[in-house]
């Protein structure tokens, strides 16, 4: 209790308020805009978070990160153009719906399904803390180095059909981070006799052009667009009524995003067709869905908003994150020297705390700020793509050369900006290079303070932590592969059976 009323008094303060406010509706504002996103948003405003003290910065990236999923299923409901990605499976039933004439019924359950897995999540997260407390002190640099493995392994995994490439791309960013000087040896490694290279390759720089210049890129290069959205009318409120009809689906969707938000990977997506493929089997009207079942709705929206609470669990317990957003989140922990892991619920609890309260706020925040403005979303989703396109390119480049002053931080930006582009076009990956940035760096430190300890490779597993690590590792290594082999076996006996009725025919 004491460290619940302590995380109180430090959310109290004037400019953390604002910035959770700002944080809140900006992320609402962001993710009604077809094709920007909050990792968008997050990667502009990132240079700004780093002189502001750490709450202040986290508070309004939280915000943004939260809210940005309520924004996005304004434009998939109304014109069937997910604001974010996450929110492509909201478009399935909620645009249906819209053609029903029941616009004002989708949008009001998607804001009560948003606002029912946001807290379900944040719940959890609480209930969970005290657990984490106990748990954190008992990882050491060989447990949080396996844990760092385990992610990246799961990051890969995590994209089915594209494993070579994520593979590759990890690979990539663990090498970015390995450029410049070594911190021990302070020996030079891969700057290739360039001096600007020395300091290394900042993640912050390579965020904004991967994911900021990127998007402005694809957008000034795509045909101009101009969505255009009708007015809803009616009572937004009624939806909170129907979710609790459909108690059931809310709730499992709501778990399934906690549980799949805590591993690194997976995330919103995976979440969301569980709880989807779920409600649909256990519905008493399966054939509804993707016809504007408000069921297959409801799963979507709670699972995706139960993920961003989740996701902060192995960020703070263990300073792992699991996708891109967390990732940029722990850059700002880094910046004011506080960092995530075992450390943290011991020295900085009201932090943790606060970070708590925010996010239920920011909920409430939220809802409250759609049920009186959503006809004003509805005229933001109508900006030009042209027009956001030179907005994005100009905050990104701003952003860039205000971290260093640096016109090479531009240049090395527009270059990771053209990479992206080539990545979105290829339709491959672009996460598992931030955080094959981050987990790589992360591997790193905590494989050299390990070393001097370990006598033998079997000492890295000696304890009870790093083992149950270790064979989750083994585990997720051999289930996959024996997927694979399955799926290789089923793709053979296809191929000779449409041989053989061939050969019949």
């Amino acid at each position: 209790m004491e460290n619940l009323i302590a995380g109180a008094v430090m959310l109290a303060r004037w400019d953390v308020l604002v910035a959770l406010l700002v944080g809140s509706i900006g992320g609402v504002i962001i993710g009604a805009i077809p094709g920007v996103g909050a990792a968008v948003a997050i990667a502009i405003l990132l240079p700004a978070t780093f002189s502001l003290d750490p709450i202040v910065g986290l508070t309004m990236l939280l915000g943004i990160y939260g809210s940005s999923m309520y924004g996005g299923a304004i434009p998939a409901v109304l014109i069937n153009t997910p604001g974010t990605a996450v929110n492509a499976l909201t478009s399935y039933d909620g645009y249906p719906m819209t053609q029903r004439g029941e616009a004002t019924r989708a949008v009001s359950l998607a804001y009560s399904a948003s606002f029912w897995g946001g807290i379900f999540g944040i719940l959890c997260l609480i209930l969970l803390s005290p657990v984490l407390a106990l748990i954190a002190p008992m990882f050491g640099s060989r447990e949080i180095f396996l844990a760092a493995v385990l992610g990246i392994i799961l990051v890969i995994l995590a994209h089915r059909g594209q494993i070579f490439a994520a593979g590759m791309l990890a690979m990539f960013g663990i090498f970015l981070q390995t450029v410049g000087l070594d911190p021990v040896t302070y020996t030079h490694r891969y700057t290739f006799g360039f001096s600007f290279l020395t300091s290394g390759i900042d993640l912050i720089v390579v965020v904004l052009g991967l994911f900021a210049l990127s998007q402005s890129f694809f957008l000034l290069t795509a045909p101009n667009s101009s969505p255009d959205a009708k007015p809803v009318t009616g009572r937004l409120t009624a939806g909170f009524k129907e979710v609790f009809k459909h108690k059931r689906v809310a709730t499992v969707a709501s778990g399934l995003g906690v549980v799949l938000g805590m591993i690194p990977g997976t995330g919103e997506f995976t979440a969301q067709f569980m709880s989807y493929t779920y409600a649909q089997k256990t519905s008493k009207n399966p054939d509804d869905f993707g016809k504007g079942s408000p069921e297959g709705l409801i799963a979507s929206e709670a699972a995706n908003n139960a993920v961003p609470p989740a996701a902060m669990i192995p960020l703070l317990a263990l300073g792992i994150p699991g996708e891109a957003l967390t990732a940029m989140m722990l850059s700002v922990f880094y910046v004011h020297n506080v960092i995530p892991g075992p450390q943290l619920f011991q020295n900085n609890i009201d932090l943790v705390y606060g970070l708590y309260l925010a996010l239920i706020l920011l909920n409430i925040i939220v809802v409250a700020f759609l049920l009186v403005s959503t006809n004003l979303m509805t005229k933001v989703i109508r900006i030009p793509t042209r027009f956001l396109g030179v907005m994005i390119l100009i905050l990104a480049l701003v952003g860039v050369y205000s971290l260093r002053n640096s016109l090479t931080d531009c240049m090395i930006a527009s270059g990771f900006g053209v990479l992206g582009l080539v990545l979105k076009r290829l339709n491959l990956p672009i996460v598992p290079i931030i955080l094959g940035m981050v987990l790589g760096g992360i591997m790193e430190v905590k494989l050299r303070s390990a070393m001097p300890r370990l006598k033998t490779p079997l000492d890295m597993i000696d304890r009870p932590i790093s083992f149950i690590i270790f064979v989750m590792i083994v585990l997720v290594l051999t289930l996959h592969i024996r997927t694979l082999i399955k799926e290789y076996r089923a793709h053979q006996k296809d191929e000779d059976h449409d041989i053989h009725e061939t050969q019949q025919g």
